[in-house]
């Protein structure tokens, strides 16, 4: 807003620091406008022939910017003879004329969002070679991960595997608010992700507890990010250096097959519960079926990990994990993994 010592200025007839222009401008006030409402601002109760005088123009010139005035909500006008007018608070009225303004550059940037959109898919149409973008600069690949997550409004399917650029779980707090927003995730794990140090305690679970759907299969084909039905993300190479670059995938034949791919991936894998570490209520098992730990055994088992990779995951000793995995398949009367599973699903443990 503008300053005491300038209205003051302006109020006593002399132009002070603000000269021939002011900043008010930008919401649609004229000069001439602008520099009868700082006169009025410290003259209050004036009629427009003294508004005049002070600023040297027409009593119908004063009287034009003082009914703009009114109408903009900056000034009040009286019933009296003659009509005298009175500037409202300016931290409340000019306060409210911006947020009017930001109210209609806030739907000026909707619509251009919508034109944009229309115009990428008009031209994606005539040139169907743009319906695959290549980017080659890490940060910019930062950039499109993020606004295609950002601007997700229903569903982001992903497969995540390593190697990884950024620390697993860098991004946890915003995929959970994402969550709590409505936008569902569903993710495919590798093994090597759930097996990597700390990952599952520290980053899978908690976004499952937060309403992830998350499965894990031994082995994914590349790394991918579907947002909504709109885009893709896929690196270009899995190997060393790889990461800097990636393929942006728009709406497309192309993109239709990597939902597909996705979809038929979801339905190999193994469901991957928030229970494993003991996140849950032991009271939400079967009745007769296992505790915490043994569930977390079971899941890891059923997601296809190694031994070293339990025990890593689980902060158990190669004896401990062995031990407790031999006492879990006799207790299921399985002799290999796959019975096991299948045996426990029986008995609804998975």
């Amino acid at each position: 807003m503008v300053r005491l010592a300038g209205i003051c200025q302006v109020a006593a007839g002399r132009h002070g620091e603000f000269g021939e222009s002011m900043e008010l401008n930008v919401l649609g006030l004229a000069d001439e406008t602008q520099h009868v409402y700082l006169a009025l601002v410290g003259r209050p109760r004036s009629a427009a022939a003294e508004l005049a005088r002070g600023r040297g123009i027409s009593t119908a010139a004063a009287t034009r910017a003082l009914a703009d005035l009114v109408g903009r909500g900056l000034a009040t006008r009286s019933g009296t003879r003659p009509v005298r007018y009175t500037a409202n608070p300016p931290e409340a009225a000019v306060t409210a004329l911006i947020q009017e303004h930001e109210h209609r550059l806030d739907a000026a940037r909707s619509l251009v969002q919508r034109l944009a959109d229309a115009h990428r898919e008009a031209t994606r149409i005539s040139r169907p070679d743009i319906a695959v973008e290549l980017l080659s600069d890490i940060e910019e690949i930062s950039q499109a991960a993020h606004r295609l997550t950002a601007q997700a409004r229903g569903e982001v399917r992903a497969f995540d595997r390593p190697p990884y650029v950024n620390r697993p779980g860098a991004n946890l707090e915003q995929q959970v608010a994402r969550q709590r927003g409505g936008v569902v995730h569903r993710v495919i794990y590798s093994r090597e992700a759930v097996a990597w140090p700390g990952r599952l305690a520290g980053d899978i679970l908690p976004s499952v507890r937060a309403g992830e759907q998350a499965r894990v299969r031994g082995e994914l084909p590349l790394k991918l990010v579907i947002c909504d039905d709109q885009a893709a993300l896929i690196p270009f190479s899995l190997a060393p250096g790889g990461h800097a670059a990636a393929y942006l995938v728009h709406r497309s034949p192309m993109l239709t097959a990597l939902e597909a791919l996705f979809e038929a991936e979801w339905e190999r894998a193994v469901v991957l519960a928030a229970r494993p570490g003991g996140g849950q209520d032991d009271a939400a098992a079967p009745e007769g079926g296992p505790d915490s730990e043994t569930r977390a055994l079971l899941t890891l088992l059923t997601s296809g990990l190694t031994d070293a990779a339990i025990a890593r995951t689980q902060g158990w000793s190669a004896r401990t994990t062995q031990r407790r995995i031999h006492r879990l398949l006799t207790e299921l009367g399985a002799t290999t993994r796959f019975q096991a599973a299948l045996a426990a699903a029986r008995r609804g443990w998975i």
